[in-house]
């Protein structure tokens, strides 16, 4: 894999980086104790009914399974950027073969190939 594409690739995984972080903060606190963990705000709204705490626990409910799967991403991103700075980027980690140039400019954070992916 050529310099310049894991250069363009990196400048990539770092914009998603900082996206995804600003999005998760936007609704959940970085949990200093554990790395990469985010916790969601309950959505509190104080003086409310019945029907009201029972919308604020669906949400915080959504809200949960949105940091779950936020989280999951940064990790990748993470773990792209990582390999990057070890030069093991782009390697498929089930069968050891390069990843395609194309699909990592599709997916950056791409873990496995195609052919593995199936």
């Amino acid at each position: 894999m050529n310099k310049q594409l894991i250069e363009e690739l990196k400048t990539k995984l770092e914009s998603q980086k900082e996206a995804l972080a600003k999005e998760l903060s936007s609704f959940a606190v970085k949990d200093e104790s554990l790395e990469n963990n985010w916790d969601a705000k309950y959505p509190n709204r104080e003086h409310g009914n019945m029907e009201e705490e029972a919308d604020e626990v669906q949400e915080y409910d959504n809200l949960l399974s949105i940091e779950h799967n936020l989280e999951l991403r940064l990790k990748d991103v993470n773990s792209a950027l990582e390999k990057i700075d070890n030069n093991k980027y782009g390697v498929c980690e089930k069968c050891g073969k390069e990843i395609d140039d194309e699909r990592l400019q599709a997916y950056p954070e791409a873990r496995v190939c195609t052919n593995c992916k199936k």
